[in-house]
């Protein structure tokens, strides 16, 4: 390779400092162990990767052959996980900005370069949301974005309402959700309503359903005679 030995380790130990190669060292006979060097963790990035392609393979493998049930199945057991997760990291905080905000650090940790602030109107929030780890998946399956919505609804708590106004598979540069004390009934983004209005309403209607069940088995006057 047309360098020294002790160039190669110089040049393994400023990797190692950097985080890229990681050595292992290893008993050989007499003298000095045997270091082994390999790529570590964080150096994988600079390879080629597949496992985006991958993702969207399995998830039109599993519609194909097992049927979108079962995807839907799958997207609501990572849902539910989800949200306990980011329920155990919001526990204590009382505050809507300071839940607005812990929400922003945990989707950050996890790659979507998220960010908050206040509206121009002083009147709610922006949670922001420049990157989106998860493209290629959610753009096979949207289902993962309406789980997201979901979610971020239901941690943040029943005080507040949530709109996606930005959507990057839409075409935006970013996803952007406003955030606003809640009301009676606020429609969502999509002309639906919040999540906990939407359980009131689907009781509601199962109540109605009941109503009429029971009205349709009332003989008539004409019957009973």
């Amino acid at each position: 390779m047309g360098t020294t030995g002790e160039a190669a380790r110089q040049q393994l130990l400023k990797l190692a400092a950097e985080g890229v190669v990681e050595a292992t060292t290893a008993p050989k006979g007499v003298g000095r162990p045997a270091q082994t060097w390999r790529l570590a963790t964080m150096a994988i990035a600079c390879f080629p990767d597949a496992h985006a392609n991958l993702t969207a393979d399995l998830i039109r493998t599993i519609r194909t052959t097992l049927g979108q049930p079962a995807l839907d199945l799958l997207i609501t057991a990572r849902e539910a996980e989800t949200r306990k997760c980011y329920e155990r990291k919001l526990q204590g905080l009382t505050s809507i900005e300071d839940r607005i905000a812990r929400l922003a650090e945990i989707r950050s940790e996890e790659g979507y370069m998220a960010e908050w602030q206040r509206t121009d109107d002083g009147r709610g929030w922006l949670l922001l949301e420049n990157h989106c780890p998860i493209c290629v998946a959610a753009a096979a399956c949207q289902e993962f974005c309406r789980a997201e919505l979901n979610v971020f609804r239901d941690v943040l708590g029943s005080d507040v309402t949530v709109q996606r106004e930005e959507h990057i598979l839409v075409g935006a540069r970013r996803c952007a959700y406003r955030i606003q004390r809640a009301q009676n009934e606020r429609a969502d983004g999509s002309g639906g309503i919040q999540r906990n209005d939407r359980r009131s309403q689907a009781c509601k209607w199962a109540g109605g359903a009941k109503r009429m069940r029971t009205l349709s088995f009332v003989p008539s006057s004409s019957e009973a005679m």
